[in-house]
């Protein structure tokens, strides 16, 4: 069998960066307006990407349902990559291919591609063909071939650029249609299918950031709708005004209950109620009977807002007689094994319905107010908006619904009390927490970090796995990655909210953020990222001992240099094997990190590595110290000549450390060398008088008012030896 090909570690991390940037951007572009600045940045972002992966040429992305192949050559699999192959193959792309320098403009094109859904994509003929129209020759686009599916599907309603014209003007409330427009109208009012599809195209963006449906919003859209649908029957076919009332009618009852009862609540105030009156006198009893009763049953108990439906609906005795028989039979049927609960509903129903007054329920200056409602839309639809208009619409705004979410999702982790419930809400508040990630909101990000971080450290709290889980996906997530991308382009508020939040999570982070150890130049990426990194001290240590072995000389320096940074014990294991290399650019950091660990293993590192050394390389390390002339390695020195042996086997090392005290030397060295130059040993006596030697030439290098004291003193009370060589190296001095 032939070996497997393989893709380089630079390839799967330029793909992978791509993956990650591709999903960033369809998402953002998805979320947000196209003038949102999170649009143009991750534009800009994939756009770099793509230029970073296309460098040595072209680029071929393959699709398969769970992994991408790049060039044909299977990735290595990855949370990213996977996540992109399936977003890609859900919208029927089997392939992608990318010139080398793919233009702004082109990437654009894609993204608004893909911000279509596989349905939709489906229905204009797949994602292949829409780009062999509006598409660009610099990104080529292959797609599953499903046209036997669209075949058997040919009853499906057309969407076209006509259909989404229709639907972009009914969400801006414009009142005219060209030609086109209003003929396609017509076709759609012949047919309950596209009323319904219409009608769910115009509640679609009536959503807030979390997706949840914003009920009333939706209501309104789809009456705007029918608004529509009617005055252009009125004006091209007053003949099928009867048409399409029946239509109307029956599709709504097959809508989501909520939005019907909602739009029967409201008031069509353009055509004086005549007519929602109208379509609500054409519902099948049957079906209302079905809606009502659904309803009941969903609430448990009739409302103020069902007895506004029940007016609309029924606003004489007869009808209203009718639809309650109807109504209590199917509400009988729905709830025909629980007795008790159909008869205290159906109480509320008697209580409310029969006898509606809602004088209760409201007060006399609140009644006042609704009362005022309709002249206040009709100034505001004449063009007198109110001053705080521009405050009204700021509360809805992007930004403040997420953050509104946010603080309703922290509340109701905080309140809830069932193991079970608290893990979902954590993995809803993983998600949105991505989702504040790529929109750059970090203060709120943060604040989501903090409550998980301090669930999941506490083993008494409720769900305190699942917060654990959820803070390792944020580690491990596109939206984090993305954001680590960008880590120059953080201000230092920005950089601090950022640094906060990482330490929520975990230093699981590391592994995203050692990569950017791999550069040679100090850039602001690699030094934010140390900056984080060492904010875990000696917890990071593992996260970061893979990249000790890695072949370029400047990774294994960038390491060093952080573990003589974090300065703890436990990184001399780590340091052990950089002490033996010998690249000098390497030596010095590494030598500074290990002087910089304030413990006896340290300095027992050193020595079993220079005990095992040539003389060599002993003279290569003690030239690097000596270049350095780094007074931060003088505690080191000592503590290496403590624990040696002079006399012994660490004799040379015990010479070399002198000669580079002579160089680094200070007052701070004195007392231990005034100690070494006073030891001796019977029958090593040449040991000895070299020692001694050494010590008073590093004393006399060192050349301090305490240092020559210390030398002065040798010479007059100093055994022979040390005397001789204490006066000789006096009188050198005074002859030179």
């Amino acid at each position: 069998m032939s070996e497997a090909v393989q893709l380089s570690p630079e390839q799967t991390r330029t793909v992978g960066a791509v993956a990650r940037a591709l999903l960033s951007a369809a998402r953002t572009w998805s979320l947000y307006p196209p003038e949102h600045p999170a649009v143009g940045a991750s534009l800009d972002r994939l756009t770099g990407a793509l230029g970073e992966a296309t460098m040595p040429g072209a680029l071929m992305l393959g699709v398969t349902p769970d992994a991408l192949l790049i060039n044909g050559v299977s990735a290595t699999s990855s949370d990213g990559l996977a996540e992109a192959a399936r977003f890609l193959h859900d919208r029927d792309i089997v392939e992608l291919s990318f010139a080398a320098d793919v233009p702004h403009a082109s990437v654009a094109s894609l993204l608004r591609l893909l911000r279509l859904d596989g349905e939709t994509l489906r229905e204009r003929g797949g994602p292949a063909t829409i780009w062999a129209e509006h598409g660009d020759p610099h990104i080529g686009v292959e797609q599953i071939d499903y046209k036997e599916v669209l075949e058997d599907h040919a009853s499906v309603v057309r969407k076209d650029d006509v259909w989404y014209a229709i639907v972009r003007t009914i969400l801006d409330r414009k009142k005219t249609f060209d030609e086109e427009a209003q003929q396609r109208l017509l076709e759609i009012v012949g047919n309950i299918d596209a009323i319904r599809a219409l009608a769910s195209d115009v509640m679609a963006p009536n959503c807030a950031a979390d997706g949840s449906p914003m009920i009333a919003a939706q209501a309104a859209a789809v009456l705007a709708a029918y608004r529509q649908l009617a005055n252009v029957i009125s004006v091209l076919a007053p003949e099928r005004f009867e048409e399409i009332l029946r239509n109307l009618a029956d599709a709504t009852t097959g809508m989501n209950e909520g939005v019907v009862i909602e739009m029967l609540r409201a008031e069509d105030r353009e055509d004086d109620g005549t007519l929602l009156r109208q379509i609500a006198a054409t519902f099948d009893e049957e079906k209302v009977a079905q809606l009502l009763a659904t309803v009941l049953a969903m609430q448990g108990q009739a409302s103020v807002r069902l007895a506004d439906v029940f007016e609309t609906l029924a606003p004489d005795e007869e009808r209203r007689t009718r639809l309650l028989t109807q109504t209590r039979s199917a509400l009988a049927a729905q709830l025909s094994a629980d007795g008790d609960r159909f008869s205290a509903i159906w109480r509320s129903v008697e209580e409310l319905l029969v006898t509606y007054d809602d004088r209760r329920f409201v007060s006399g200056a609140y009644r006042g107010q609704l009362d005022g409602v309709a002249a206040r839309a009709e100034t505001m639809a004449a063009g007198e908006m109110p001053e705080e208009l521009d405050d009204w619409l700021q509360t809805i705004a992007q930004d403040n619904v997420r953050r509104l979410s946010v603080t309703l999702m922290i509340d109701l982790l905080r309140s809830e009390r069932d193991e079970g419930s608290v893990s979902e809400i954590a993995t809803e508040l993983g998600a949105l927490t991505e989702d504040l990630l790529l929109a750059g909101d970090l203060e709120t990000a943060n604040k989501v970090g903090r409550l998980l971080s301090r669930r999941a450290g506490s083993d008494h709290a409720l769900g305190h796995q699942a917060c654990r889980g959820v803070l390792d996906g944020l580690a491990r997530s596109a939206a984090l990655a993305e954001l680590f991308d960008c880590l120059a382009d953080l201000d230092a508020g920005q950089f601090a909210l950022l640094k906060g939040l990482c330490g929520h999570i975990g230093p699981l982070t590391i592994e995203s953020l050692r990569n950017r150890l791999l550069v040679e130049e100090a850039r602001p990426e690699r030094v934010r990222a140390t900056e984080i990194i060492l904010t875990f001290g000696a917890v990071a240590l593992t996260h970061v001992a893979p990249l000790v072995r890695h072949p370029d000389w400047f990774v294994r320096r960038n390491i060093a240099e952080l573990l003589g940074a974090i300065g703890s014990p436990e990184a001399v294991p780590l340091l052990q094997p950089l002490l033996r290399g010998e690249d000098p650019r390497v030596i010095g950091p590494v030598f500074r990190a290990i002087a910089n660990i304030d413990d006896p293993s340290a300095a027992r590192a050193v020595q079993i590595v220079l005990r095992t050394a040539t003389g060599e390389q002993r003279k290569a390390v003690v030239a690097v110290l000596m270049a350095e002339r780094d007074p931060r390695v003088v505690p080191f020195l000592l503590r290496l000549l403590a624990a040696s042996r002079p006399f012994g086997a660490d004799h040379e090392i015990v010479l070399e450390t002198l000669e580079a005290l002579q160089v680094v030397g200070t007052d701070q060295a004195v007392g231990t060398l005034v100690k070494l130059m006073r030891r001796n040993r019977w029958f090593a006596f040449k040991k000895s008088r070299a020692i001694k030697q050494a010590v008073v030439a590093t004393l006399i290098k060192i050349n301090t008012p305490k240092a020559m004291a210390a030398v002065q003193e040798a010479s007059r009370r100093g055994d022979r030896r040390l005397r001789r060589a204490a006066a000789a190296a006096m009188e050198a001095v005074a002859h030179a």
